[in-house]
């Protein structure tokens, strides 16, 4: 009987599978030029979840966890009638895929798959590990306010509102705590990695998706941070450094030639939306008309989804099945069993693990930066805190951060999302490889 290494792809949010099209591609690439060069008898196997995708996305890190493990169940299925044996796994998250992945291994955990299959790569790119953040702004009060109504289960989770245990807890907070069993599934992975944006990922922000409480990037326009980047995988950086004391800010001139050229680099609109001239100027003058009614539009559209997501879990929860399903088994445990990590888990004095060699120091002059200009930093609540602390406590958490600039948005190129519709998401093609080169087969 052939062995075969499982590798599961879950994409994010309103995702589908191709949008890892390109890891997909890479990965088997990859495997094909080492599996010419040496092989030790393991297949490796590609699985791109699909059961999970665009509006169900809705439904919760739960319930598209649940839907993921079923399909790794059904490949086992698949490939013992083949003759072949899943002897190790590895699992690759996106986004929310990330948050999804760790429900995934903590459902494969519980019902023993690991018994006889060696966990081997956990990697998330771009996923917000400790949740969606609060800015003192008026957007992200309001997105905090709408969001967990408009994307149901799931953006309650995102924002920590639910309450996932039956001591009320948020799925988040479960999933962090060394006691339960998301954690020590994770925790048996031989290698852990996480992709993180330092700058421009308007979606998921570089503190959430490295699960750092500080971040060096923040001012790298105005501090003088240099950074070196990985020669073979730019643009993952290899190491940053920021001087003693910050240089002199100088602004350009207003309508100067700096002026516009610093205003193209990060277009105020993405691609689809940039016109030439004379049509942006029709553009412009249509915003007052635009703008309410493509608000409206949204508006309308999250919230039949949302309906209909709160529509389709009341039918889940109704189905037989429910009872075995992973988030019932834990209400039993947490109903029968009062452990002291529910203190640990809600401590604002918990403080993050040990930082890498040399981060220190930026670490000390984010903290500064922060009581100086409050209003650009995230609000992170005690529990996000918490999470953090708990999460770098994983043996062997690896963190690779990825510095693409100038862009308005890097959340898609980093995993090069849409290559054919927009070329500039090739610049994340070097970020695919480095997890590719490192994936242990």
């Amino acid at each position: 009987m052939s062995e075969v290494h499982l590798l599961v792809l879950v994409h994010g949010m309103w995702g589908n599978p191709g949008h890892l099209s390109e890891l997909n591609r890479i990965m088997c690439e990859t495997h094909k030029r080492k599996e010419d060069e040496e092989s030790n008898g393991t297949e490796l196997e590609v699985l791109l979840a699909e059961t999970n995708r665009d509006e169900s996305t809705y439904d919760g890190i739960d319930w598209g966890g649940e839907r993921v493990a079923e399909e790794v169940f059904a490949e086992v299925e698949r490939f013992a009638k083949e003759g072949k044996k899943i002897t190790r796994f590895s699992i690759t998250g996106y986004s929310l895929g990330g948050l999804v992945a760790r429900y995934v291994i903590g459902i494969l955990f519980q019902r023993h798959f690991f018994d006889d299959v060696t966990p081997v790569n956990f990697n998330t790119i771009a996923t917000p590990h400790i949740g969606l953040l609060r800015y003192p702004s008026f957007f992200s009060s309001l997105s905090h306010t709408l969001g967990p109504k408009l994307l149901s289960r799931t953006g309650e989770q995102f924002y920590g509102v639910d309450k996932w245990s039956a001591r009320g807890r948020p799925l988040l907070d479960v999933m962090a705590d060394p006691d339960r069993i998301f954690y020590q599934a994770l925790a048996n992975f031989q290698h852990i990695r996480i992709y993180a944006n330092a700058v421009n990922d308007l979606t998921v922000p570089y503190i959430t998706a490295a699960i750092e409480a500080v971040d060096p990037f923040m001012e790298h326009e105005t501090n003088g941070l240099k950074i070196e980047f990985d020669e073979k995988y730019n643009p993952i950086i290899k190491s940053w450094s920021l001087p003693a004391t910050p240089p002199a800010i100088v602004k350009p001139t207003f309508l100067s030639r700096e002026w516009f050229a610093n205003r193209n680099a990060r277009p105020l609109f993405p691609p689809p939306l940039q016109f030439s001239f004379p049509l942006n100027i029709v553009f412009f003058a249509c915003l007052p008309i635009i703008i309410p009614v493509v608000f409206t539009m949204v508006l309308v559209r999250f919230s039949k989804s949302a309906r209909s997501s709160r529509a389709r879990i009341r039918l889940l929860e109704k189905d037989e099945s429910y009872t075995g399903r992973l988030v019932h088994l834990l209400s039993d445990v947490e109903q029968d069993v009062e452990d002291a990590m529910g203190g640990f888990m809600a401590d604002p004095n918990l403080t993050p693990g040990s930082t890498a060699s040399g981060e220190q120091n930026f670490e000390d002059q984010s903290l500064q930066a922060m009581q100086q200009s409050p209003s650009q930093y995230p609000i992170l609540t005690p529990a996000q805190r918490a999470r953090i602390a708990s999460l770098n406590r994983l043996p062997g958490l690896r963190k690779e951060r990825v510095f693409i600039d100038p862009t308005r948005n890097s959340h898609a190129t980093i995993i090069c999302r849409d290559v054919a519709r927009f070329p500039f998401h090739k610049r994340g093609e070097g970020v695919i490889r480095h997890w590719a080169d490192h994936f242990v087969l």
